[in-house]
């Protein structure tokens, strides 16, 4: 990545959203992160991540859970609704759209272990449907 950015002339990116194994990609990211900068994550590691990488450069780690105002009741539970309403939105301004590449058919176990295949692969681009039963 960071010989891609060089290549393409982006600065080390100020903001990195880590969406996928991170495990795999943290490293890489905390390399090419700007000092002072921040990275956020929404899928749990398998393994602790070593959080000094990112000390040097005086970053910052944040995690984001979609349920963590209601499942604890915190004091801008709210600010869930006023979210989601945002989102809705930009889906309806289409500045929003979906990743689904493709729908697999519908949600059986024969189904089910394809699409497990495929995104155990690391390969897949996109998200992959199941939808019915």
């Amino acid at each position: 990545m960071a010989t891609q950015l060089a290549v393409l002339g982006h600065a080390a990116p100020e903001l990195i959203l880590l969406l996928n194994d991170p495990d795999r990609h943290y490293s890489v990211v905390a390399e090419i992160l700007a000092p002072q900068g921040r990275l956020c994550s929404i899928v749990p590691f398998d393994h602790p991540p070593d959080i000094n990488l990112i000390m040097r450069k005086s970053a910052g780690f944040r995690w984001e859970f979609m349920f963590t105002r209601p499942m604890f009741a915190t004091a801008d539970m709210a600010k869930q609704g006023a979210i989601l309403n945002a989102v809705a939105t930009m889906i309806d301004e289409r500045r929003l759209v979906s990743t689904a590449s493709e729908t697999l058919g519908p949600i059986n176990a024969a189904n089910l272990r394809a699409a497990h295949a495929r995104l155990e692969s690391g390969r897949t681009i996109g998200k992959l449907v199941l939808a019915g039963f």
